[in-house]
């Protein structure tokens, strides 16, 4: 525990009141409405923790809506979704986002010339779930919905420093530690966007503010957050596995620096993925969050990514990602946790790996995979989250009779 302070303002956990924290949070959501996010995917109706989720959610009687943010692939999946989600007793909806109620709205915005339909996964559920709860919503908790660990301060600690008008944040970033079965987690986060962000500092030096930036967040692929409606409407969201490096981009351009901040969400555990290759688990992933970061650099920093700048920022993530794997076999050591030293150094060299096949994908194609912002498809089809909800209010109707 301690109390330090990064270049955004960390909020740790002290000795936060739980009931306190809420009591209050019912207090002044009763002048500001705020609302809860969750992402899913059908699989996670299977998992023993969505059960515990639910149950914890109805304890938040200070949450106006609660917007499940679902991609199933069939109607039978949706069904299943709305039975689950009949236990939750508080004002809810369950969102088919990838259906045909919603893409049938979404149609409207290509036949504008803005096409979302080309998009999929979490990044574009969310995206949909934020249009509609910025409606009647002043502030946005969004968590995922496999977490272990949660109770009902979780969405209170994302929105209380947003609701809390002495203390004027309109972004809040959770972080925690990830640990589960007695073993460090976190690997992307650890072992690839840390390392790679201090590379990136050594080779173009501590003027890049927005390093400086990204660098202060404690997690930052953390998919916990908490935003204001208003930003939420003019944030781009990267609708691949860059989702959470590109939503902290897309703030740094809007937010001034004082006006975000990060909170101790405690210990942590969720599901865990597969190392995997270039196309799918860990290592997919973090070949989206350099190539999102790379469109940013050159975007705010004005670099050049070339294949030699890639090799120099490859050697020096090895040394500095190495030289991770010995802290933290320390921290785990001490903390007598289960620590396979072989297997993190075979996960830097995959992550090594990446940095120059998913950075020559980069120059070759730099544009990137984003949903532009709210405001735009506001603009371009005045009254679509409307006919987002609309949508989604009638798939409730429809499917949700016997």
């Amino acid at each position: 525990m301690d109390f330090r302070q990064e270049y955004v303002t960390t909020l740790h956990d002290l000795q936060v009141n739980k009931k306190k924290l809420i009591k209050k949070m019912e207090e002044f959501s009763s002048i500001y409405p705020v609302s809860i996010v969750v992402p899913i995917i059908y699989s996670d109706l299977k998992r023993k923790t969505i059960r515990k989720i639910i149950d914890k959610l109805n304890e938040c009687k200070y949450v106006t809506d609660i917007f499940i943010a679902l991609a199933a692939d069939n109607e039978k999946e949706y069904r299943e979704a709305l039975r689950v989600f009949s236990q939750l007793k508080l004002s809810h909806i369950v969102i088919w986002c990838n259906g045909p109620s919603i893409r049938k709205a979404l149609l409207e915005l290509k036949e504008e010339g803005l096409d979302v339909t080309r998009y999929k996964g979490k990044g574009k559920d969310v995206w949909i779930a934020l249009g509609i709860a910025t409606i009647r919503s002043h502030a946005i908790a969004v968590h995922d919905a496999d977490i272990i660990t949660y109770d009902e301060s979780l969405p209170a600690k994302l929105l209380y420093p947003l609701v809390e008008p002495s203390m004027d944040f309109v972004f809040n970033k959770g972080y925690y530690a990830r640990i589960g079965a007695n073993t460090l987690y976190g690997r992307v986060t650890r072992l690839f966007v840390q390392p790679l962000l201090e590379a990136f500092v050594e080779k173009m030096g501590e003027r890049i503010t927005f390093l400086n930036y990204l660098r202060s967040f404690r997690y930052p692929l953390s998919g916990e957050f908490a935003i204001k409606s208003d930003v939420a409407l003019d944030v781009g969201i990267p609708a691949d596995w860059g989702l959470e490096i590109g939503l902290l981009a897309e703030v740094y351009r809007g937010v001034s620096i004082k006006h975000i901040c990060q909170t101790d969400l405690g210990k942590y555990d969720h599901k865990h993925q597969h190392i995997g290759d270039l196309n799918r688990g860990l290592v997919k992933m973090s070949g989206d969050i350099l190539r999102t970061l790379l469109r940013y650099l050159t975007e705010e920093a004005h670099i050049d990514v070339t294949p030699s700048f890639l090799r120099s920022v490859k050697v020096i993530y090895r040394r500095i990602a190495r030289d991770y794997i010995k802290k933290y076999f320390s921290l785990a050591r001490f903390n007598d946790l289960d620590y396979n030293r072989h297997k993190e150094e075979s996960t830097v060299e995959k992550f090594a790996e990446v940095i120059m096949v998913a950075g020559e994908r980069y120059i070759k194609k730099p544009a990137g995979s984003q949903i532009p912002n709210w405001f735009r498809a506001m603009s371009a089809v005045p009254g679509i989250r409307d006919m987002l909800l609309a949508a989604a209010e009638r798939d409730v109707e429809l499917y949700g009779k016997a």
